[in-house]
C-alpha cells in the first residue's frame, strides 16, 4: 500500500505542460526525493498534490483510496502538510500564534494559549524539533523557522510532509539537524517527500528517488542502487566529465588586496563591513563563505565600485581603486559577474548581441565616433553563443526571452570574454539547474586554471568547497577565518558560518 499515489497526472499552463502524464508514488515512513533541474516540473507536481493547482488530467490516492483535492484545505484534511521553501509565517507574532492559526484551541470562547503552548512543546519533543514558543518569529534563526513550519503541518495531522527545498538556506549544522528530524518523523510512519536538485543531500538522506525530466517522469530507483552519475545522467539526459582539473600552482604576485574595508550601517547599526583584510593571488579562487546577510553583498559591491567604502583601501595589481566606479574598475581589467543578473548583469529587452557587449560597448572595437560596429558586435555575440552554449535561436532575440541558465551563461561568456586579469563571481550558479551550474563551474575553474585570480562569493557551500583554492569565513561583517580549502571541514566551516570563532 502507498501513502499517496498519484496516476497520470498532466498539467498545462497555456501552451507550456509542465506535468506529461507524470506518475508518482511514496510508501508509508519513506523519504522520497523528487529530483530535477529547474523547470523539470517537481514543484508543479506537488502543489497538485497539496491542492494549489488542479491536474487537467489524472487520478490521486490517499492509502489506495481515489480522493479529489480542490484547495489546501482538502490536502491537510487527508493529511497532507507542504513546507514551502519560502516560509509563511508572520514575523510579529510568536511562534504558538503562527503554529495555530487557523486551528487554535478555544477555552470559554478565547484563545487558549497555554494549550496551544503545550501541545507545541509535545511535538518539539517528539520529534527534536527544539523551537521556543514563545518566542517571535522575527528574532529566530531560519532554521528554527523552517521547525515552526514542520510543527505547524504535524500539529494539522500531516502523515505526508512535503518539503519544497528545504536546505536552500540552512547551514551545514542546521541541515544535519534538519536531518535527524526526517529520520525521527520517518520512523514514526511519516512519509516525507523531499524536492531537491542537491544530489549529495539526495544520497544522504533519500530512500527513493524520482527524477523528473522536461516535464516528464524519467524513472524511480532505489537510493542504495543509484549514484551521483547516474542521477546526473537522468536528470540531464547525459554524463558529466569530471572537472578538468589541470591547475597550475598560484604565483605569489597578489592580483586584488582589500585592506581595512570598512563599509557603514545606518545610523546606529552595525557596520556592514567591518575591517576586511583580503588578498587573491593569480591563479586563485578565494572563496567567501557565509550565510547570506552576513555582508556578501557589501563585499560584492565595494570591490565592484557600486559603494564606496567608508575607509580602507582596495587594490589590484599594486593599483588603488578606491573610490572608482564600476566602468573604471572593468576597463582595468575585471570580469564582473554580478548576483542579480536580471538588476546588474544584463537588460531584458535589448537583444543578445547588444548584451553581449554592455559595458563594452565604448571601446574601440565596437564604436567608432559614437556609433556602434553592430556587424562586428553581432559575430562577437554569436562567439558567446557557440563557446559558451547559449541555448538561443538568433543574436536579435531579446535577453529576457531566454531561459535563467541561458541568460548566466550569455553574462558569464560576456565577462570572461573580455580583456580581464581578475574575476569577481558573485552567486555564479544560484538558481541553476545541475547542468548549467557544472558549464559555469568548468569556466571559472577555466579562468583559474589559465592564471587568473578568481573572488567567489557562493551561498553555495558544496561549490565555495569544490572551486575554492583558499575558503574565507564571513559572519557579521567581518572575515573571521581564511585557510586553504583542505584545513576545513565542513562542521567547522558551519560552526563560524554561525558565529562560533573557534569552529568547535
Amino acid at each position: 500500500m502507498y501513502a499517496i499515489r498519484m496516476e497520470n497526472i498532466t498539467k498545462r499552463f497555456g501552451n507550456v505542460v509542465a506535468n506529461d502524464n507524470v506518475s508518482f508514488a511514496a510508501a508509508p515512513g519513506e523519504i522520497h526525493c523528487l529530483l530535477g533541474e529547474n523547470g523539470a516540473g517537481k514543484s508543479t507536481l506537488m502543489r497538485i498534490l497539496f491542492g494549489l493547482y488542479r491536474q487537467d488530467s489524472g487520478s490521486i490516492y490517499i492509502n489506495d483510496n481515489p480522493v479529489t483535492i480542490s484547495g489546501p484545505r482538502d490536502a491537510i484534511s487527508l493529511g497532507i502538510g507542504m513546507v514551502h521553501q519560502h516560509f509563511m509565517l508572520a514575523e510579529q507574532l510568536t511562534v504558538t500564534e503562527n503554529i495555530v492559526a487557523g486551528c487554535e484551541p478555544r477555552k470559554n470562547g478565547l484563545l487558549d494559549y497555554e494549550k496551544a503552548r503545550q501541545d507545541i512543546l509535545e511535538v518539539s519533543e517528539r520529534y527534536g524539533l527544539r523551537v521556543d514558543p514563545d518566542a517571535k518569529v522575527e528574532d529566530i534563526s531560519v532554521g528554527q523557522q523552517q521547525r515552526v513550519e514542520i510543527i505547524k503541518a504535524l500539529m494539522r495531522g500531516a502523515e505526508v510532509l512535503i518539503l519544497d527545498e528545504p536546505t536552500a538556506v540552512l547551514t551545514p549544522p542546521e541541515v544535519s539537524e534538519l536531518f535527524t528530524v526526517m529520520r525521527a518523523l520517518s520512523e514514526s510512519g511519516t512519509t516525507i517527500i523531499f524536492i531537491t536538485h542537491k544530489l549529495k543531500e539526495t544520497m544522504e538522506i533519500s530512500h527513493s528517488v524520482t527524477v523528473l525530466r522536461d516535464g516528464k517522469k524519467v524513472g524511480t530507483v532505489s537510493t542504495e542502487d543509484a549514484t551521483p552519475e547516474s542521477l546526473v545522467e537522468m536528470m540531464v539526459g547525459r554524463s558529466l566529465p569530471v572537472h578538468d582539473d589541470c591547475r597550475m600552482p598560484p604565483r605569489e604576485a597578489i592580483a586584488l588586496e582589500l585592506k581595512d574595508i570598512s563599509v557603514s550601517g545606518r545610523k546606529g547599526s552595525r557596520a556592514r563591513l567591518d575591517n576586511v583584510n583580503l588578498d587573491v593571488r593569480f591563479g586563485e579562487i578565494l572563496g567567501i563563505a557565509g550565510v547570506d546577510g552576513n555582508g556578501q553583498l557589501e563585499l560584492e559591491e565595494v570591490v565592484c565600485g557600486l559603494r564606496r567604502p567608508s575607509k580602507g583601501r582596495i587594490i589590484m595589481s599594486g593599483q588603488d581603486l578606491t573610490g572608482l566606479d564600476t566602468r573604471r574598475i572593468r576597463d582595468k581589467g575585471v570580469a564582473y559577474i554580478p548576483s542579480d543578473r536580471l538588476r546588474r548583469g544584463m537588460v531584458g529587452s535589448l537583444s543578445l548581441s547588444r548584451n553581449s557587449v554592455l559595458g563594452m560597448h565604448h571601446h574601440s572595437y565596437f564604436s567608432q565616433r559614437g556609433v556602434l560596429l553592430e556587424d562586428i558586435i553581432e559575430k562577437h555575440a554569436e562567439e558567446i553563443i557557440k563557446k559558451y552554449d547559449v541555448r538561443a535561436e538568433s543574436v536579435h532575440q531579446p535577453m529576457g526571452s531566454l531561459s535563467g541558465g541561458n541568460q548566466q551563461k550569455m553574462v558569464v561568456g560576456r565577462e570572461l570574454t573580455r580583456p580581464h586579469s581578475v574575476v569577481i563571481a558573485c552567486q555564479p550558479t544560484r538558481g541553476l539547474d545541475v547542468g548549467a551550474a557544472y558549464y559555469i563551474r568548468e569556466q571559472i575553474l577555466d579562468s583559474r586554471n589559465k592564471g587568473k585570480a578568481v573572488l567567489l562569493i557562493s551561498a553555495e557551500l558544496d561549490e565555495i568547497l569544490e572551486l575554492s583554492d583558499r575558503i574565507a569565513i564571513i559572519y557579521e561583517g567581518q572575515v573571521v577565518d581564511v585557510r586553504p580549502t583542505g584545513q576545513f571541514t565542513e562542521r567547522e566551516l558551519g560552526l563560524l558560518m554561525t558565529g562560533e570563532r573557534n569552529g568547535v
